[in-house]
C-alpha cells in the first residue's frame, strides 16, 4: 500500500500576497490552532519544545495577531484606555511615552484620549474607553471626583495618579507636591529673597493646590508675611506665564523672585522679564517645577524641582498590568528633587525695576 506524502511545510509569507494565519502557523509548528492561540496569549502550560516551535513558526511566516480575535478568544482586548490632558504638553508626553515603554514588552496597546482638564470630558472619556473593552484604565491627573473612579474601578482596573485614594480595583500614584512646593520657595528664602512671587496653577487641580500649599508654608516658616498681591493665577501653559509677570508689573507689584507652578509658566515668565528689560536672574530670580527635558537647556538654565514625567506614566502602565493580573501594585513615585541651575541667585545689591 503507497503511503501519502506527508505535507510540505508552509511556504515563507509574501507580506503582499498572502495573509498568514493561525493554522498556516499551527501546521508548520506541529501543534493544534488551539495550542498556538494559548501560546500567544500566555495562558498554555506546554513543554518548551512546543513554546519555541510556535515562537519560530510566528517569525519565520511573519503571523500577525489579530487582536480583536485574542480578544473574544480570552475575553481581552490587550488595550489600556490612558486619559491625560493635554497630549501637546511636554510634560503628559513624556508621562504617555512611559506608558508605552511598559506596555509594549507586555503586548498591550494604549488608547489616548485628552480631556483638557474638564471633568466632563473625562467622564466622557471614560465612557468610550469602556465601550472599546479596554482591559484597564490610565487617568492622569484627573479632575473627577473620587467617587466617579471608584465607581469606575468596580468593573475594569483603574490606575490614577495625583491622588491618594484607594478603593478595590483602583490604584494610586500621588507625587509630593506640597514639598516640591516648599522646597522651591524654601530655596529662594535661602538665597535671601523675601518678594517671592507665585505664578499659581488652577487651584482645583489638588497638585497645583499643594503646590501653594508648600509655597505658603515656606514663607510661613520663615517669617515672611504672605502677601496675596503677588500670586497670580496660571494655566500651565506658557503664555499664562507671560501674562502673570505681565499682569504683576503692570501694577507696580515689587519682587525680586518668582516661582512658577510649572516650567512652561517660567519659560514665559522670563518672556515677559526679557521683553520689559529685567535679566534672569540679576534682576529677577526664577525658578520652575517639573524638570522638563528644555529647562535644562533654556537661558539661563531653569532651577526647578524635578518631577519624573517619563516614570510616572511606566510605573501608571505597569500597575494597571498588575491589577489586571491579580496582583497588588507596589509603585511608589521618587520623592521631589530641587535642581539648583544658573536661573537663582541671591537679589543684587543694585536697585532693580521689579523691586521697590
Amino acid at each position: 500500500m503507497k503511503k501519502p506524502t506527508p505535507s510540505p511545510p508552509e511556504p515563507l509569507a509574501d507580506p503582499e500576497r498572502i495573509t498568514v494565519t493561525l493554522d498556516m502557523v499551527a501546521r508548520r509548528a506541529g501543534v493544534s490552532p488551539s495550542t498556538v492561540s494559548r501560546i500567544l496569549n500566555g495562558t498554555a502550560v506546554v513543554s518548551e519544545a512546543k513554546r519555541a516551535a510556535v515562537l519560530e513558526a510566528t517569525t519565520t511566516l511573519g503571523f500577525v495577531p489579530n487582536p480583536l480575535a485574542r480578544g473574544l478568544a480570552g475575553g481581552k482586548t490587550f488595550s489600556i484606555g490612558v486619559v491625560t490632558q493635554a497630549i501637546d504638553s511636554p510634560f503628559y508626553g513624556a508621562a504617555l511615552r512611559g506608558i508605552e515603554d511598559a506596555l509594549d514588552p507586555a503586548g498591550y496597546s494604549p488608547m489616548f484620549m485628552s480631556a483638557h482638564w474638564d471633568p466632563e470630558a473625562e467622564a466622557r472619556c471614560l465612557d468610550v474607553l469602556r465601550s472599546r473593552r479596554v482591559d484597564g484604565i490610565v487617568v492622569l491627573l484627573p479632575r473627577l471626583s473620587d467617587s466617579v473612579l471608584q465607581e469606575c474601578a468596580k468593573s475594569l482596573p483603574v490606575v490614577v495618579s495625583g491622588r491618594s485614594l484607594q478603593a478595590p480595583g483602583l490604584f494610586a500614584l500621588n507625587f509630593d507636591n506640597y514639598t516640591g512646593g516648599f522646597m522651591a520657595t524654601r530655596h529662594l528664602l535661602d538665597l535671601g529673597h523675601t518678594r517671592i512671587a507665585f505664578i499659581a496653577g488652577d487651584q482645583e487641580h489638588p497638585d497645583a493646590a499643594e503646590r501653594m500649599r508648600g509655597y505658603r508654608a515656606a514663607l510661613e516658616g520663615a517669617g515672611v508675611p504672605f502677601d496675596p498681591a503677588l500670586v497670580v493665577p496660571g494655566r500651565y501653559y506658557e503664555i499664562s506665564g507671560q501674562q502673570a509677570v505681565d499682569r504683576l508689573l503692570d501694577e507696580g507689584q515689587a519682587f525680586t523672585a518668582i516661582f512658577a507652578a510649572n516650567d512652561q509658566m517660567a519659560a514665559g515668565a522670563a518672556l515677559s522679564l526679557f521683553r520689559h528689560g529685567l535679566k534672569v536672574p540679576d534682576d529677577v530670580s526664577l525658578v520652575g517645577f517639573d524638570d522638563l527635558p528644555t529647562s535644562m537647556y533654556a537661558t539661563p538654565p531653569l532651577s526647578t524641582i524635578q518631577q519624573p514625567a517619563y516614570e510616572l506614566g511606566r510605573m501608571a502602565a505597569a500597575s494597571v498590568l498588575q491589577l489586571i493580573a491579580g496582583t497588588v501594585p507596589d509603585a511608589v513615585l521618587p520623592a521631589p528633587q530641587l535642581l539648583i541651575r544658573e536661573s537663582s541667585q541671591a537679589p543684587s545689591p543694585k536697585t532693580s525695576k521689579a523691586r521697590p
